[in-house]
């Protein structure tokens, strides 16, 4: 079953949230600072509420605190005037990186601090820091840290995902944040390097180029196998002549080089050699991407390229790829969704059912001319 874009419930189409109390910060913020999300498909879909922030308060000086390997993300996004990347290490250092993340952001004299993650040690690095107006969702119980406190309305819980944070940001009397106002930005050094990559690399050159995600973070319950993306690198090939570049983490590189292995036409592997602002930048030079339900996928259909996203154990109704050219294939069993990490039969249907033909078929419909 192909599950066009109109068929799953993008967050545009999905019903206007509750308008909470309006709240009026007063004075106005000068100086804000956003714990962002710890994952990159998080990332992606938080930046709609990111962006309002920045439309709600143009002139104050806007920070992200985020963790290192994330950081790159934003290298492209002018609007932004501050990243802060940040690491905690094991043990006995990591009390002494807490301690140094708390000193660099007191150093700042933030006046307003608004936590996207739920977690309690989140909360406790702003009120250390002496942020005196500090918002977040009521989580893991951090509410007596917090001073403009939200709740999540059902359908923030239910819906997609991108309105959940769209949802946490009006406590701070944000109330016109967009569900669709999710562009990333490609940092345009990050763009040129990764063409002289591409370019020394490729095969076919002018030829399609495809990306393929094969890897996804969560686990085997959200993986396609590699076998069936051997098998679609070489249909890739067979009928669109076209290339593929398999992207990733530098953890996923065995991964790729498994997909790679699989297949007869073979492919670039990419992961293990870009940072995040690099990916970025390099999918913003593919004709398509398709893989799983993953942070590339986020991307790719924020990006505005043919996206096609491989649903297996999660909900393509909550964290779908957001975008204007996107597909989602999708097999809704009786299980379905489960949001497991592995298969409790042990068939994993869901995944094993989908056929190479059916991502090809989409991807080829989205680029041809309507």
């Amino acid at each position: 079953m192909i599950l066009e874009s109109e068929n799953i419930r993008r967050p545009e189409a999905l019903e206007p949230l509750a308008s909470p109390a309006v709240v009026k910060l007063d004075p106005p913020p000068s100086h804000i600072l956003v714990k962002e999300v710890n994952w990159l498909g998080d990332v992606v879909m938080s930046l709609p509420a990111l962006r309002a922030i920045r439309r709600a308060w143009p002139r104050a000086h806007l920070a992200v605190l985020i963790k290192k390997e994330l950081a790159s993300s934003f290298d492209g996004a002018r609007w932004i005037d501050e990243v802060i990347p940040y690491s905690v290490g094991r043990g006995f250092s990591g009390f002494f990186d807490r301690r140094r993340i708390v000193g660099e952001i007191r150093s700042r004299r933030f006046d307003l601090g608004v936590l996207f993650p739920n977690s309690f040690e989140s909360a406790l690095w702003i009120t250390m820091a002496g942020i005196r107006r500090r918002a977040g969702f009521v989580a893991d119980a951090r509410g007596s840290m917090l001073t403009l406190k939200a709740a999540p309305p059902p359908e923030a819980v239910t819906g997609h995902q991108v309105n959940y944070w769209l949802a946490m940001v009006r406590a701070t009397g944000v109330a016109d944040g967009r569900a669709d106002d999710f562009a990333i930005d490609v940092h345009e050094p990050h763009r040129a390097r990764m063409r002289e990559w591409t370019a020394a690399n490729r095969n076919r050159p002018g030829r399609p180029i495809f990306a393929i995600a094969p890897a996804a973070a969560y686990g085997p319950a959200k993986e396609w196998p590699a076998e069936s993306y051997g098998a679609l690198i070489d249909l890739l090939a067979r009928r669109e002549d076209a290339e593929v570049v398999l992207v990733g983490a530098p953890s996923e590189r065995a991964k790729c080089e498994e997909v790679a292995a699989a297949s007869k036409a073979g492919a670039i592997i990419a992961a293990g050699h870009t940072n995040i602002g690099e990916l970025i930048a390099l999918l913003s030079l593919c004709d398509g991407f398709i893989g799983n339900d993953s942070g590339c996928m986020h991307i790719a259909g924020a990006l505005g390229i043919p996206t096609v996203a491989i649903f297996g154990s999660t909900n393509p109704n909550r964290t779908g790829p957001m975008g204007p050219k996107t597909r989602v294939i999708y097999r809704k069993l009786e299980c379905s969704p489960c949001l497991a990490r592995t298969c409790r039969f042990g068939h994993y249907k869901c995944l094993t059912q989908i056929e190479p033909a059916e991502l090809v078929d989409a991807i080829v419909a989205m680029r041809s001319p309507h």
